[in-house]
């Protein structure tokens, strides 16, 4: 079946016997207009339907009021939180929000970033996907003298703004806590170094574990995609070494889950057995027996900070003052799955 063929300003002042011109001047509530003609102007775009196109009005405009978001998915808490903070401020300052996701591709994020350039975005927040190691479609943004954000992941390369926590020092963090609840055999399950904020958590665990004289082992560092499938594979892969270790430190909540599923299935008591500790504080680590000791990464800040730095960069003319980089201190949450 056809598609229906659009309304248009044409069409409406066809059926009225009027201008397109004093159709738009009606829209826009023009004094020069009556208010019969006005009144008569909306009851036909009513009945016909009519949709303003808001890219045309955005280049005649040269702003759209929209800003565009990308998220490498929308079912975690801590990126549905981040949205909804950041939305809120944008809210405020008359700006809606446009959110893709990337589901971790690097060709979805291409097209995501094609997408809200052709809506003509007013700038764009984004957090890079798992893939993503070609940076030139955010080049082609910056290009364009685009504001463009970047939190939680991000490359410096960009030389952009960026917010989120310090992920070198959040695994110092865990490492300290597990030593001190007495594991000496700290295993982690990360993601990916090829993305900044994994490469930082396994660089810092990697630190900690020699400076507190701990054995680094290559078979005790593993990547993954940190899904919960990854979870359970690499906890597998962990216990059928001939020397298991005391305690898993996962870069992912999710991924942390299903660890926890096969030592659960297996048998193996948390935490006397085995620590785990988590990443990220979603809503099932409380839930689940025993709790997931995790890490608060402050989402509620860092989507109010990064709506905040796109208003402060879209308000200046001046496009090189400091970029503003804020790094939050993350929380360690500790429940029973740590708590020896």
């Amino acid at each position: 079946m056809a598609n229906k063929k659009r309304t248009t300003l044409k069409d409406i002042a066809k059926v009225l016997n009027i201008s397109p011109a004093a159709v738009s001047k009606a829209m826009h509530d023009d004094s020069r207009i009556s208010d019969k003609t006005k009144k008569a102007v909306n009851r036909v775009a009513k009945e016909l339907n009519y949709q303003p196109n808001h890219i045309a009005s955005a280049l005649r405009k040269g702003k759209s009021n929209l800003v565009g978001v990308i998220v490498p998915r929308t079912n975690s808490n801590f990126f549905s939180s981040v949205i909804e903070n950041m939305e809120e401020v944008l809210n405020k300052e008359g700006y809606n929000i446009i959110i893709t996701q990337s589901n971790e591709s690097f060709q979805k994020e291409c097209s995501n970033i094609d997408t809200l350039l052709f809506t003509q975005v007013d700038g764009i927040i984004a957090s890079m996907a798992n893939e993503t190691v070609d940076l030139s479609y955010y080049e082609k943004v910056k290009s364009k003298g685009i504001p463009l954000i970047l939190f939680d992941r991000g490359e410096n390369d960009l030389n952009v703004d960026y917010v989120g926590i310090d992920d070198y020092e959040s695994s110092h963090m865990i490492i300290k806590h597990l030593i001190s609840k007495g594991c000496k055999r700290i295993a982690h399950i990360g993601g990916f170094r090829r993305t900044r904020i994994f490469n930082n958590r396994i660089r810092g665990y990697v630190d900690a574990i020699h400076k507190y004289n701990l054995p680094h082992e290559d078979h005790l560092l593993l990547e993954s995609s940190l899904t919960l499938e990854d979870g359970r594979a690499k906890m597998k892969e962990l216990l059928k070494l001939k020397n298991p270790p005391d305690a898993v430190y996962v870069a992912g909540d999710y991924a942390a889950l299903g660890a926890l599923q096969v030592l659960n299935e297996q048998k193996i008591r948390v935490p006397e057995d085995i620590c785990l500790v988590g990443f990220g504080n979603e809503p099932f680590t409380s839930l689940v027996s025993p709790s997931i000791s995790t890490v608060n990464q402050h989402s509620n800040e860092i989507g109010k900070i990064a709506a905040e730095t796109f208003i402060k960069r879209i308000n200046t003319d001046n496009w090189t003052p400091k970029l503003e980089k804020n790094i939050l201190k993350s929380e360690l949450i500790i429940r029973s799955s740590s708590n020896r």
